[in-house]
C-alpha cells in the first residue's frame, strides 16, 4: 500500500518482514526486470534501476537474485519476460479511491484477477480517468528517524534538491518532490549523512476520505486482497487514517 498518511508508514514497515516475503521478493525482482530493459542494465547509469535495485536491496533480496534479474532484464541472460504496465481504478467502501497498479505478462489475468478481488471485498471497478483525476503523481522518498535527525534539519538539507514538504510519518519522515526532482532530493539525502528507507514515484490522492475504524478495517482488508495478487505491484488510495482510529484497528 503506497499513500500519504501516517499508516502508510507501518504498512511500509510490515512488508518488509511480511509472511509472504517470497512474494515481495518477487515483485521487486519484477521492478528490476523492467527497469533494466527499458532503461538498460547499468545501475549508475539507470536511475530507475538503481533505485529498483537498492529497494530489493533494503528488503533483504539476495545478491544472486538481483544480479540475474539485471542480466534477464538487460538481455544478457535468457528467461527475461516482456512485462505491460497496467493502470486499474476502483472505488472501495466508503467511496476511498483506488489506483491499481499492474506489472504482468497476460492482460487478461490481469483485469479478472483485479476485478474479482475489488469485487468480493466490498469494491467496484471504475471507468478510466474516474478516479485519475483525484490522485498526483509525486516522487515519496521515506526518511527514517535516526541520530537525532529532525523535520527542521531534513529540510534543510532537501529544500535546495526541490523538495515541496516534509512529513513526520511517527517513526520516519516523508519528503514529497515532483517527480522529476526524486532523484537530487534523494541525493541530497545522502550527501547530507542521512539513510533513506525507499524513494518511488507514488500517486498522492488530492482530496483524503477520513476513515472510522469500520471503514478502515473494510478498506485495509480490500487493499490487502488487491495486494495479495502477484500481477500488482502498488495499491494507491485516497484513505486518511488517523492514528486513533489505525491503533483501533490493530486493537
Amino acid at each position: 500500500m503506497s499513500g500519504h498518511s501516517k499508516w502508510a508508514t507501518t504498512k511500509h514497515k510490515k512488508a518488509a518482514i511480511d509472511a509472504k516475503r517470497g512474494k515481495l521478493f518477487a515483485k521487486l525482482i519484477k521492478n528490476i526486470e523492467v527497469a533494466a530493459r527499458t532503461g538498460g542494465g547499468d545501475v549508475v547509469g539507470n536511475p530507475t534501476l538503481f533505485d529498483a535495485v537498492q529497494k530489493a536491496k533494503k528488503a533483504s533480496v539476495p545478491s544472486d537474485n538481483i544480479d540475474r534479474a539485471l542480466k534477464r532484464g538487460s538481455g544478457a541472460e535468457a528467461g527475461g519476460v516482456d512485462y505491460t504496465s497496467i493502470m486499474y481504478e476502483a472505488y472501495g467502501p466508503s467511496g476511498v479511491a483506488l489506483m491499481i497498479e499492474c506489472l504482468t505478462d497476460n492482460r487478461n489475468r490481469a483485469a479478472t484477477d483485479v476485478r474479482v478481488a475489488v469485487t468480493r471485498n466490498g469494491g467496484n471497478m471504475a471507468d478510466p480517468g474516474s478516479v485519475a483525476y483525484m490522485f498526483g503523481r509525486k516522487g515519496v522518498v521515506i526518511v527514517p528517524k535516526a541520530d537525532g535527525l529532525t523535520e527542521d534539519d531534513l529540510l534543510l538539507a532537501v529544500l535546495d534538491a526541490g523538495a515541496e514538504e516534509v512529513s513526520d510519518l511517527g517513526e520516519a519522515f516523508e519528503v514529497v518532490s515532483e517527480p522529476g526532482d526524486m532523484i537530487a532530493v534523494r541525493t541530497a539525502i545522502v550527501d547530507a549523512g542521512h539513510d533513506y528507507d525507499a524513494a518511488d514515484q507514488s500517486f498522492i490522492g488530492s482530496v483524503p476520505v477520513a476513515l472510522d475504524a469500520e471503514g478502515a478495517r473494510k478498506v485495509l482488508k480490500l487493499i490487502d486482497a488487491i495486494e495479495d495478487l502477484d500481477d500488482v505491484q502498488n495499491v494507491y488510495s485516497n484513505a486518511d487514517i488517523s492514528d486513533e482510529v489505525m491503533e483501533a484497528v490493530d486493537a
